[in-house]
């Protein structure tokens, strides 16, 4: 069994839909693979994934990469993902299994407060991030990660989503009239997704037009 470190931490119909969409996107993914598998949601809201056939190992290694895992253990110097549950002045708290603090000099993500870092960068609560515990030190985040967040900074501009599948996203955006001024819609987890937008689409005044279209949080991030 693996636990992917997403999380659908939705109710009702919209927990429905998020769910439909990751057995869809596990389809995609294994589609091709001598395999079996069923999906659940553990209490923590964390999704698993068990699998069995003649493919088993090559499944759970690509449901591993493409989604990373929640482990009962952690071994210093590996990157693991946990999702940004809450942040205050000494730095961001993400949801590994268990409560993983990365302090607020370890996110190496340039100056500022935990709180102005997250909303430089576009981070939705749940967003997944990429950590790696230390063996006398506190967690810090992943250069991978860290090179992630810089490079959208430099890009054409995006607005983060949270509480919605790309699918939900995509059709707010069009029906809000700018399918024209995004060039995609990022999954950046099960319910975290990212439009990136075109050079000339202002993030903000993209996230203004499409907010009132979504219960969801959104955050800009501005090259």
């Amino acid at each position: 069994m693996v636990v992917l470190a997403t999380k659908c931490y939705v109710a009702g119909d919209a927990r429905q839909r998020a769910l439909d969409s990751l057995s869809s996107q596990i389809e995609n993914l294994l589609g091709d693979l001598d395999v079996t598998y069923e999906v659940g949601v553990r209490d923590d809201d964390f999704p698993s994934v068990t699998v069995e056939g003649d493919d088993a190992t090559v499944a759970q290694n690509l449901l591993r990469e493409e989604f990373g895992e929640i482990t009962p253990h952690l071994t210093p110097g590996d990157v693991y993902v946990g999702t940004l549950e809450r942040w205050d002045d000494d730095g961001f708290y993400l949801d590994a299994g268990r409560e993983v603090h990365v302090p607020a000099e370890e996110l190496g993500l340039g100056p500022g407060s935990p709180e102005q870092i997250r909303t430089r960068f576009g981070l939705v609560q749940h967003l997944p991030l990429r950590f790696v515990p230390q063996e006398d030190s506190p967690a810090r985040l992943a250069d991978r990660e860290r090179d992630r967040l810089y490079e959208w900074t430099r890009g054409n501009g995006r607005v983060n989503v949270n509480s919605a599948t790309r699918a939900e996203v995509r059709a707010t955006v069009n029906r809000a009239g700018h399918a024209r001024d995004i060039v995609t819609v990022e999954r950046l987890g099960l319910l975290e997704q990212s439009i990136v937008c075109t050079d000339d689409t202002d993030p903000p005044g993209l996230l203004s037009s499409i907010g009132s279209y979504l219960s969801a949080e959104l955050l800009a991030v501005v090259p």
